[in-house]
């Protein structure tokens, strides 16, 4: 293992590489109760309108330290089918499958059904033929789809070549859709876009926040990974590291969506993943002062922007603290602000969206 390690490092140093780049796996803490698995759930190869074959999709998603990815060809749109004709529409499942054999990655059968609007794009995750989903009526794919058990989630409901003012809007055909038990997700991120507004949408329709790359080009070119990006993902809270415990987490809404340092998800998911990834340490006064230190731990690759919103002032920090990935900070508490055994120290978190317009909260007791 040392010796592959210092292999990949000399061949970085070699393309002008920086440590960052040979060692870029995403790492977020789990979740009380479930495992956080890192997810791409929608991504293409020259199977479809890509630029790659799958075994590239597979080899980035190695390095990115993903748990799961899908690759989800268009259905109907097959731009390379002159130099690559493929009438079996699983094939680059089938490669795909086969490259990542030799790593801890799981792919999962999906394919993108491929509509202008409504209902636009989305993706069928779960499988077993995409052959059997290509139909004529948009309903009918939908109906094929989920009659292979089909886990089903509208793409980039934002894109503003189908809305151009990129706000998304629930049409009578999404509507049957959600009745008909026939969508199940919405993307709340989507390759460099996010949308409040689809969370929004998320949340008052009880759909799953799904947050995917879309990539078609490279990742390292197009999230700028050598710059310090990083590739848009999913986090599944699954019971285990499996398909079917990725099946089941994704209907049951867990999720939370990880873009361009940002978080967007459902309440309750997001104060499970906070609780996980901010760490307290009550450290005690500073010598018979008032002055209450406490240290603050981030377990996880996103960096935090907290508001103080109590009572408190503190000593050596404004009304905003960024709690860098993988870092500790110390604060000093001004505890005469306020009373320790009835206000605790509380904070919005700015770049962890849990609504339209709504931040998530974390509350620190000091007694």
């Amino acid at each position: 293992m040392r010796k592959s390690n210092l292999l990949i490092a000399f061949i970085g140093l070699a393309y002008g590489l920086t440590a960052q780049d040979t060692d870029r796996k995403i790492n977020f803490p789990d979740v009380e109760g479930y495992k956080s698995l890192k997810c791409d759930l929608h991504i293409h190869t020259v199977f479809s309108d890509g630029s790659v074959w799958p075994n590239i999709r597979v080899e980035e998603a190695v390095r990115d330290g993903l748990d799961a990815i899908a690759l989800t060809e268009h259905i109907e749109y097959q731009p390379h089918k002159d130099d690559i004709p493929h009438p079996d529409r699983n094939r680059s499942y089938h490669l795909a499958l086969e490259a990542a054999k030799p790593h801890d990655l799981l792919v999962i059968h999906g394919t993108e059904i491929t509509r202008s609007m409504p209902p636009g794009h989305a993706n069928a995750l779960f499988v077993k033929d995409v052959n059997a989903i290509k139909k004529e009526d948009a309903m009918d794919a939908y109906k094929a789809a989920r009659a292979q058990g089909a886990y089903i989630f509208w793409n980039h409901p934002d894109w503003i070549r189908q809305q151009k003012d990129a706000l998304p809007v629930l049409s009578d055909f999404h509507k049957q859709l959600i009745a008909n038990d026939l969508l199940h997700g919405i993307e709340v991120v989507n390759d460099l876009s996010m949308s409040e507004a689809a969370l929004q949408l998320a949340v008052d329709h009880n759909l799953t926040a799904m947050g995917t790359s879309d990539i078609h080009g490279l990742v390292d070119y197009e999230f700028e990974v050598a710059n310090g990006g990083h590739r848009p993902i999913c986090l599944v809270f699954a019971k285990e590291k499996t398909e079917e415990a990725i099946k089941e987490a994704l209907f049951a809404g867990r999720t939370v969506a990880w873009f361009r340092q940002t978080l967007l998800g459902k309440k309750e998911n997001m104060k499970a993943l906070l609780d996980a990834c901010l760490k307290t340490k009550i450290k005690g006064y500073e010598g018979d002062t008032s002055i209450l230190e406490i240290e603050l731990r981030n377990n996880s690759d996103a960096a935090f922007i907290l508001e103080n919103t109590s009572v408190y002032d503190f000593r050596q920090h404004g009304k905003i603290i960024e709690v860098e990935p993988q870092s500790k900070i110390l604060i000093q508490v001004v505890t005469a602000r306020g009373n320790i055994d009835t206000q605790p120290l509380t904070f919005k978190v700015l770049n962890a969206i849990i609504n339209h317009k709504e931040f998530a909260e974390i509350s620190i007791d000091l007694k």
